[in-house]
């Protein structure tokens, strides 16, 4: 997981630590604490064995301070700072927890410095934020419930505080909550803050933590009191900055959001950092604007890597459509599959800018691989220039977006197309020139202020012609590069090593400027006067000279010198810098959409066959007909042939489609990729079919393959009963619904009823496109009784003879089956040939006595059921008495099992229940 490299733990005071650590208050079992400890960290107590557990794997890494008996001594262990960074991404972004750093306070002393969790990562932007970023927002919401008799009020504020804006919404929600769930995973919520409930006796707080945790979010409570509306207005008011008072927005008037914003605000801290003042936004969140999604939904459609998916980025919709190129693209691509647009006009216009990029390879290509991934994450960058942490890097960082601008201007205005050109330049053609001519001035500056000649090295310096002492600094440093460079050479020659291949000159961030040879020229020092080696690494040997070591101090003295007086000059660039925040945010939006675009483009070409553009219909208008309609991610897969196959949802006709069929035959992959197709076109992109015509959903909902939760209390047939009940509740008319083997979970007539007044309930009362895949083929009869309903089912084709060998076609078709082929997939997966047997002889006598033949042998009245039983017993009876089967042969039993019942034939023939049963025989 991370660099194993593992550092000795010194600890001056063992017995002072140890008194401290024990001294600390409890915490819960999600929060680790950290200590720094210069160039590493450590944990100890319980923390201890997480890490070795978790990052070393091993428990051999413990060692007891205090004591060397582990049962008096505290466990602890230490990380290198790469595994500290890796380790804390890690914790805060997949495993949900909490993290506390502490530092030194004085001798013996700690005190806690940063603390950070899933949705508040303020403190340690730079340290997880260093060589890589996050596929989304750290988004955190508080919520407060109002409930009454007769309906239930739900109020929240959330916060990204990457790009400082504050966002608030109210709603009334069913018992369920499920408004508040599609919230959640719109918004992507990492953490959840709701009021404190010690004794869980609150029914809507209770129903509050379910939705949060069914979601995989982290839960934060805190005190009914942090709740108060009280000091809301004047912290908005100096949050939001500008001359009103924040109790003249419309948004105040939604009390139950603005006391969630009281939460969130005490919990974040903001009021504490005075760069937040006058930086935030306030805006509100139109939940009914986007396509709703349960927490169900999301994991039906792979919609978002899951733990197991590895390094096959295609088993998500998410990983498949990730071809951004940029930090802030790929944020949006996850804001977007999780925010399906509602209305058409904005959906058709990604369609058209997709074509555009889709029909015009050069300029996608020219996007992709020229222009776009050379620029940074913009917000990150503004939020260090906000928060006061930029330095003369981040300038540059900048500086070079600007100067890539005309660059991408031009690349956009090549479109010959004047209709598409048109369509570019309302996008994003007039919106980039603005910008670049706002931006302009801040190019002039950087060019004349600072020296870019120094790059090449890695320097970020002021020009020297600014100050006198700044001339004379530089004059020094080019001269001592000069005779670093002939000492360079001097050595080379000395040698006899080539200073252009073999021969490294390098500024080592420990050993400053020394010299490197790789390990297989090493030998070349060994046991010569007047060189040191420094350390040997995977890179090679680095070694120096008195001579070099004298030079390469004085030019870190001489750097140290410069910076110290280009300090002030470097104040005052980053403060005009800082200034144009509110642009880089803008063009941050408008770089993020244009990537998201290219790579929605890039994807709809690159499939292994190309995706079309979908007619899309209003909401609650027309029917959903796909041709040729294919899985996405499951096309993508190695080795795999997938069979394309035709949807069709009529309204009036083929509303609600019965899938059947046998195991493994496709069923699930078939709804599955319907709700993926009908998803990715309201994102936005262009879907995997010859030709399709989509209306636009409301919602998606799912029941697929509830698992166990016995941790939590929920047993899978609870599990799945739940999900139900929220679809049967918030579903509308313009709702999506797909179901995948409802009612597994109890007895089959149980499951059975059950799935069929579900089904009635969802045709007859929701009136909405379903599609159900089942193995009760007593609910293909649904279709009788109502028009709107068609079977479909997987062919198999069943060979000839007495093994009835099975093979899946995958393809769908009209009509249903009576068979599920369970056992035929048994041994497909290779059960040994006596179970298989066994599991088929099974399976017929639970099938008669089920009375899979009830229509027939319902003309026998009971009396002459039992009549023919008691005569059948009495011939299988006399038979037994009469046969001796460890002497006979199995001829002769035979004769005599003839002879019995040609004794009774008058009887027998008389009986109708015989008669039936030697017929079903």
């Amino acid at each position: 997981m991370a660099d194993k490299s593992r550092p000795e733990l010194s600890v001056d005071n063992e017995a002072g630590f140890c008194s401290f650590f024990r001294s600390l208050p409890a915490k819960d079992a999600s929060t680790i604490r950290i200590f720094e400890r210069g160039d590493y960290y450590s944990v100890h107590g319980e923390d201890a064995h997480y890490i070795a557990q978790n990052v070393y794997r091993t428990t051999t890494v413990i060692k007891y301070l205090g004591s060397s008996d582990p049962a008096r001594g505290i466990p602890s262990c230490t990380l290198s700072n790469a595994a500290f960074a890796v380790f804390l991404r890690e914790a805060l972004t997949t495993r949900g927890m909490r993290v506390e750093i502490w530092g030194t306070a004085g001798r013996n002393s700690w005190a806690l410095t940063k603390q950070a969790s899933p949705g508040n990562l303020q403190d340690v932007e730079d340290l997880i934020f260093g060589n890589t970023d996050l596929t989304s927002n750290p988004v955190i919401l508080a919520v407060k419930v109002q409930a009454t008799a007769t309906q239930r009020s739900v109020g929240v504020a959330f916060a990204d505080a990457s790009v400082r804006e504050l966002g608030v919404s109210e709603f009334v929600d069913n018992d369920l909550y499920s408004n508040f769930e599609s919230l959640l995973i719109q918004l992507g919520v990492k953490e959840c803050i709701i009021q404190e409930d010690p004794q869980h006796k609150d029914y809507d707080l209770g129903k509050l933590r379910q939705v949060v945790d069914r979601c995989g979010i982290t839960i934060t409570e805190k005190r009914s009191a942090d709740f108060s509306a009280r000091d809301i207005e004047q912290d908005l008011t100096r949050l939001l900055g500008g001359d009103l008072s924040a109790g003249t927005l419309p948004q105040f008037d939604l009390k139950l959001a603005m006391a969630s914003a009281s939460a969130l605000i005490k919990y974040l801290a903001l009021m504490s950092d005075s760069t937040n003042f006058g930086q935030y936004e306030l805006y509100q969140h139109d939940l009914s604007q986007y396509m709703k999604l349960d927490a169900s939904a999301v994991r039906a459609l792979n919609l978002m890597p899951g733990p197991n998916d590895g390094a096959n980025k295609n088993m998500s919709l998410f990983g498949l459509l990730n071809k951004c190129r940029t930090a802030i693209g790929t944020r949006l691509l996850a804001q977007w599959l999780k925010q399906p647009l509602m209305n058409i006009h904005e959906i058709e216009k990604r369609h058209s800018l997709v074509e555009i990029f889709v029909e015009d390879t050069e300029l996608r290509q020219t996007l992709q691989e020229e222009q776009l991934k050379a620029i940074p994450d913009l917000n990150r960058l503004a939020k260090r220039f906000q928060k006061g942490l930029a330095g003369l890097e981040d300038v540059i960082r900048v500086y070079q977006v600007v100067i890539r601008l005309p660059g991408i201007l031009a690349t956009l205005e090549a479109s010959s197309d004047e209709e598409k050109k048109a369509l570019l330049q309302d996008q994003y053609i007039t919106k980039l020139a603005e910008h670049a001519e706002n931006l302009g001035k801040l190019q002039e500056l950087v060019e004349t202020t600072i020296d870019l000649e120094a790059l090449d090295d890695h320097e970020f310096r002021i020009k020297a012609d600014f100050d006198e002492n700044l001339q004379h600094y530089r004059q020094r440093l080019e001269e001592l590069r000069e005779e670093m460079n002939d000492e360079h050479q001097r050595v080379g020659q000395e040698l006899d090593q080539d200073t252009d291949k073999k021969l490294k000159m390098e500024q080592h961030k420990v050993y400053g400027w020394c010299l490197r040879l790789t390990r297989n020229e090493s030998g070349a020092i060994r046991g010569k006067r007047g060189y040191i080696e420094l350390a040997t690494q995977k890179a090679g040997v680095h070694f120096t000279t008195n001579k070099l070591q004298e030079l390469s101090r004085e030019f870190a003295d001489t750097s140290n010198q410069y910076d110290r007086q280009q300090s002030s000059l470097v104040k005052e660039v980053v403060s005009i810098v800082a200034s144009y925040c509110g642009v880089f945010e803008l063009l941050s939006q408008l770089i993020a959409h244009l990537d998201v675009i290219v790579a929605f483009a890039h994807v709809s070409v690159h499939a292994p066959t190309g995706y079309v553009r979908p007619r899309m219909l209003a909401r609650g208008e027309g029917d959903m007909i796909l041709k040729d309609s294919r899985h996405p991610c499951l096309e993508m897969q190695d080795d795999v042939d997938f069979i394309a196959n035709d949807v069709t949802l009529k309204r009036g006709e083929s509303e609600f489609l019965i899938i059947t069929g046998p195991n493994m035959g496709g069923k699930s992959t078939y709804i599955r990729q319907i709700g993926v197709i009908a998803l990715m076109a309201q994102a936005g992109c262009f879907v995997p079919c010859s030709e399709a015509e989509i209306c636009v959903f409301d919602c998606i909902l799912s029941r697929v393959g509830a698992g166990d939760s016995q941790l939590k209390g929920v047993s899978t047939f609870m599990a799945e009963m739940l999900e139900t009940a929220t679809i049967l509740k918030s579903a509308t008319k313009d709702s999506l619904i797909i179901i995948d083997e409802l009612g597994r979970g109890t007895s089959i007539l149980d499951g059975a009823g059950l799935a069929w007044a579900i089904s009635e309930h969802i045709v007859k009362e929701i009136k909405c496109f379903a599609l159900f895949a089942t193995h009760f083929h007593e609910l293909t009869a649904l279709a009788d009784s109502c028009p709107q309903v068609k079977n479909l089912h997987v062919v198999v084709h069943v060979e000839e003879g007495e093994s009835r060998d099975i093979t899946l076609l995958y393809k769908v078709d009209e009509g249903a089956v009576d068979e599920s082929f369970g056992i035929h997939v048994a041994k497909l997966a290779r059960f040994p040939e006596k179970v298989v047997k066994m599991a088929k002889r099974k399976a017929d006598e639970l099938e008669d006595f089920s009375g899979k033949h009830d229509e027939k042998r319902s003309k026998c009245t009971k009396e002459e059921v039992a009549e023919g039983s008691n005569l059948l017993k009495e011939v299988m009876t006399e038979w037994k008495s009469k046969v001796d089967t460890e002497n006979m042969s199995a001829e002769e039993m035979i004769e005599i099992f003839q002879a019995t019942v040609a004794a009774r034939k008058e009887a027998l023939d008389a009986n109708a229940f015989v008669k039936e049963a030697l017929t079903l025989a």
